[in-house]
């Protein structure tokens, strides 16, 4: 195949370059004259399983000829491993490792939180499996000084000494990229011994790790061996290389690797040939982002250089820069380039390491019923068995809330193996239920008592309700347990009555948990007892690491691909997404273990690297025949910073006026903000003129006849309410999850005094401070569940205990307590109205007259307040002189006071005297008449006591499109 030569051979290909496609031909046209069989005898090794399949696939399509072994690097590794034990599968390393971290937190419990086991575990193992692949001993991270370190480094330092074991225990069950390093060292060093005669080509893969690298140099010196470099920059000058050798300088260069890997096999970048005669896409192009990326010492290349450019109008034809507001608008940008890709029959690919940008791109194709083809699939944990199997198993550490069960009980896996239909419709009575009542916890009896009450059906279902939901709570156990426990719960659950487990398993996310629950469960024993809390962080935690992928569902030429599968693909437009700092470059992950200058001084990989991978990544896949490049100018929180890539190319662009550079890069802005017109086009809806102020007049027969005290201030203050809740008969929806409000407490300290009043009463004994806190712990244990409310509330009632004590003194002094929660009605009888009341208390004086008390948490009415708008304690008492109240003969009404206990506790009464109760009754009757008989329009939002207010059926009522200066739009309803 090759001439016979002593120095090594690489070849490469330029960026932009169909790597596959030119790799096939170039392989073809040198066995071109061979035998036919000769190819066969050839054996090719590529870096991942999608270019293994595209080479299968340019194969396939002819001429007809023998195929040539294509390996995987792990399958090659694999032929010569035969002596080494089996590797030790990943999961079972980071089991292992769980232990010995659990114990380093117990002792150190500042040095992370529990939650972080596992990702602690995971980097650990990571770091293990780095050093193996770099060839780093353990002894030479414990050599590391860090006397000039903080003590976190000494901390991780020592660490290493507890763990040395783990790693010396490689040996004999070493990780999966312990075993490749020992594997492919043993291979070089048989071929050192007997180098074979047969082609070995290992093809795209750059070099970043030691163990290829190591490969890749015993490769090139094969007799008949060659390596073929991905996006080799032909265009960079010798002394530009030269200012390579520096890693500590250098290493963040797209061509770094390359220099060192020549460099290693005494080679110069020069001896570097072209693996194929093609040329690229748009050689102009790469000569402009050659000079745009040169090493940081030598950018004033930029002056000399970039005049030789040329028309870089011709460079840049092909390129779209879009700069989108947010990055829903570049991910829909990219949906609608997509889109029209699909109708021309060209191969569009997205690439970019944004997993989010990513998904958003899915979902704005899924209005044209379009699913791409994504590389990385969707992570597992968002996937519907993902989500439900997290749902489960917080069931065994967190107590059941309202919202953890309906969660469950709504999702698509839920008692999927039969009679759907009938589970939806009682979750959907169950809902309502919990709504209505405010039932946060819900409890087995509670419920069984309400389903009892309905039928036999629903009976039958809530008992496999509370059968799974209300007993799932675990104690410390083995993993082992816990998991067979996990799986169990969550299968009964995805089926429902009877045996199986409903589409838990289904499809191919179903078919990927599973999967991944065997893995978990053959390995689950070295672990060891753990806590249920803990439990659900790893479960959690290897679920978030696992990715489910359907390959048969993408459309074969809408692509998304990861930047390591970019690297050697090919695609009529390319679209580069997401490139701002810290996506694209990644922001380097926090190392918890080694900081960057120990890395260096042992060996290891530096976040230089990975952006210099990143910088390749970007250099390669800009060289397509079509490339987009696209960027949010915001995130969601504040203004992103432009892609060091994108910084460097606009600003060579900007400082070459002679060669159009400011126009061609205009050019590229204009193309990005046609495509943005044309989203902002499909975004734009249609104008809706704006709502006016709601003021409707129901028929009479529709208009209410019956109202209580404490709705007629918002009679006065927001009639539209009024109407919508008696007119239309609508009901706000209550929370899911009941929260410790104003309502709550309102509720709960009226049952204190009320039970408090009755007791000192019944007993005739004095109100005291130690009775107010032992009935308040009572009434807060049993309807306060929340221990930070009950602890709140608790410490308020203490704060007013001493008022409420001289209050009871000075009130028992004017009279004596005679009803509480008493109901009363009164009578409008020619308009055919009621008004109802309840009081919290009345108590009456020695002379028969009548003081009407009302408690209030929060700050009681002041007393124009009262005059013009809140005329609750006014109306009771012209109804308690009129006899409305229930087994109260009528009495004149002495004094009618609020009992404040908010924050500045005081009481506050009503203005008798200068509105007596016959006033109010008479101004109250002529209100009605208004609204009742004489046609008054409800107007919304009337006379609220603040702007910012807000009320029940704001949104019905469409407050925001005007506001409380517009004029009401009377409206006469039939």
């Amino acid at each position: 195949m090759f001439e016979p030569s002593t120095a090594p051979r690489v070849f490469a290909l330029p960026p932009g370059a169909d790597f596959p496609r030119y790799l096939v031909e170039g392989l073809r046209a040198r066995f071109a004259d061979q035998h036919p069989d000769a190819i066969a005898k050839a054996t090719v090794i590529v870096n991942t399983a999608r270019m293994a399949r595209r080479v299968h696939a340019l194969f396939d399509a002819g001429p007809a000829t023998l195929l040539p072994r294509i390996q995987l690097l792990g399958d090659f590794a694999n032929t010569a491993s035969a002596h080494l034990p089996a590797a030790t599968p990943p999961i079972r390393q980071r089991f292992e490792l769980i232990q010995l971290v659990t114990r380093l937190l117990e002792q150190q419990p500042d040095l992370a939180a529990r939650a972080s086991v596992y990702d602690l575990a995971d980097s650990l193992a990571a770091l293990f499996d780095e050093m193996a692949g770099e060839g780093v001993s353990v002894d030479t991270i414990e050599a590391l000084d860090v006397s000039d370190q903080s003590g976190h480094w000494a901390r991780a330092q020592s660490f290493f000494r507890i763990a040395r074991h783990f790693i010396e225990d490689m040996d004999s069950a070493p990780g999966q990229e312990a075993r490749q390093r020992r594997a492919i060292e043993a291979i070089v060093a048989s071929w050192d011994q007997s180098p074979p005669q047969r082609p070995i080509i290992l093809a795209g893969s750059t070099g970043s790790r030691g163990t290829m690298q190591l490969l890749m140099q015993a490769v090139a010196q094969l007799p008949q061996g060659a390596v073929v470099l991905p996006g080799f920059d032909f265009d960079m000058p010798p002394e530009t290389w030269d200012h390579l050798s520096d890693g500590l300088q250098s290493e963040d260069h797209p061509q770094y690797r390359f220099r060192n890997l020549v460099q290693s096999l005494g080679l110069a970048p020069q001896d570097v040939t072209l693996w194929h005669g093609c040329k690229a896409p748009s050689p102009a192009r790469n000569k402009v982002v050659s000079l745009a990326l040169r090493p940081a010492p030598v950018t004033d290349q930029w002056l000399s250089e970039g005049p030789t450019l040329g028309d870089l109008s011709h460079a840049t034809q092909d390129v779209t820069l879009v700069e989108a507001t947010t990055q829903r608008e570049e991910a829909l940008a990219i949906a609608a380039r997509f889109r029209k890709a699909a109708d021309e029959g060209l191969t569009c690919a997205l690439i970019t390491p944004d997993r989010m940008l990513s998904r958003q791109v899915t979902a704005a194709l899924d209005r044209w019923d379009i699913v791409p083809d994504d590389s990385a699939g969707q992570p597992l944990q968002l996937s519907p068995p993902g989500r439900f199997l997290r749902h489960v198993v917080a069931l065994f550490h967190q107590k059941l809330t309202s919202e953890a069960l309906l969660t469950l009980l709504k999702h698509p896996l839920a008692h999927s193996g039969e009679n759907r239909g009938d589970h939806l419709k009682y979750t959907r009575d169950l809902e309502l239920w919990i709504r209505r009542l405010g039932v946060t916890y819900p409890n087995a009896d509670d419920m069984r008592a309400w389903a009892a009450a309905r039928d036999d059906k629903m009976a039958e279902w809530m008992t496999w309700l509370t059968s799974n939901f209300c007993a799932a709570i675990q104690p410390n156990d083995d993993v082992t347990t816990l998991l067979e426990t996990h799986i169990t719960l969550a299968e009964r659950i995805a089926q429902g009555s009877g045996e199986g487990s409903g589409g838990l398993w289904d499809q191919a996310a179903g078919r990927s948990a599973a999967r991944l629950v065997a893995e978990v469960r053959d390995h689950a024993q070295v672990v060891g007892t753990i806590s249920p809390s803990d439990y659900a962080d790893l479960f959690g935690a290897i679920l978030s690491r696992a990715e489910v992928r359907d390959r048969d569902t993408g459309h074969p030429n809408l692509l998304i691909w990861g930047t390591l599968e970019a690297r050697v693909q090919g695609a009529d437009l390319v679209i580069l997404g997401g490139l701002n700092e810290a996506s694209w470059p990644e922001s380097p992950s926090p190392d918890p273990w080694l900081n960057r200058k120990l890395r260096h001084d042992a060996g290891l990989l530096l976040p230089e690297r990975r952006i210099g991978l990143s910088a390749h990544d970007f250099q390669q896949a800009i060289g397509a025949p079509e490339v987009w490049i696209t960027r949010s100018v915001r995130s969601d929180e504040a203004e992103t910073v432009p892609s060091r890539w994108i910084n460097r190319l606009t600003n060579l662009l900007s400082g070459l006026p002679d060669q159009h550079g400011p126009e061609a890069l205009q050019d590229m802005k204009a193309r990005g903000d046609t495509w943005l017109s044309y989203v902002r086009a499909i975004e734009t809806v249609p104008l809706v003129p704006a709502a006016t102020r709601p003021s409707p007049t129901p028929p009479p027969e529709a208009r209410p006849r019956q109202l209580s005290v404490t709705e007629i201030k918002r009679l006065i203050r927001d009639p539209y309410a009024i109407y919508a809740k008696h007119v239309l008969r609508l009901r706000p929806l209550n929370p899911l999850m009941r929260t410790p409000d104003a309502l709550l407490r309102g509720i709960v300290i009226h049952d204190v005094l009320e039970q408090l009043i009755k007791t000192s009463v019944a007993e005739d004994t004095p109100v005291t401070r130690e009775q107010i806190l032992a009935v308040s712990e009572t009434v807060l244990a049993k309807n306060v569940p929340w221990a930070t409310a009950r602890a709140l509330w608790q410490a308020r009632l203490d704060r007013v205990a001493d008022h409420i004590v001289h209050g009871e003194e000075a009130r028992r002094k004017r009279g004596k307590p005679l009803a509480f929660e008493t109901s009363a009605e009164g009578l409008i009888p020619e308009l055919g109205f009621r008004l109802t009341a309840k009081a919290d208390r009345i108590d009456q004086t020695d002379s028969g007259a009548l003081i009407l008390y009302d408690y209030k948490t929060g700050s009681p009415p002041s007393k124009d307040e009262q005059t013009y708008f809140d005329k609750q304690l006014l109306l009771e008492a012209a109804m308690a002189e009129q006899g409305g109240f229930k087994d109260i003969d009528p009495s004149d009404v002495a004094d009618a006071i609020y009992i404040g206990l908010g924050t500045s506790p005081k009481d506050q009464p009503a203005p008798l005297l200068e509105t007596p109760p016959t006033t109010v009754w008479e101004e109250f009757t002529t209100l009605i008449q208004h609204y009742v008989a004489d046609g008054k329009g409800f107007t919304s939002r009337r006379a609220m006591r603040a702007e910012r207010d807000e009320g029940d059926f704001d949104q019905l009522a469409r407050f925001g499109e005007w506001d409380a200066t517009d004029e009401p739009a009377p409206e006469t309803l039939s």
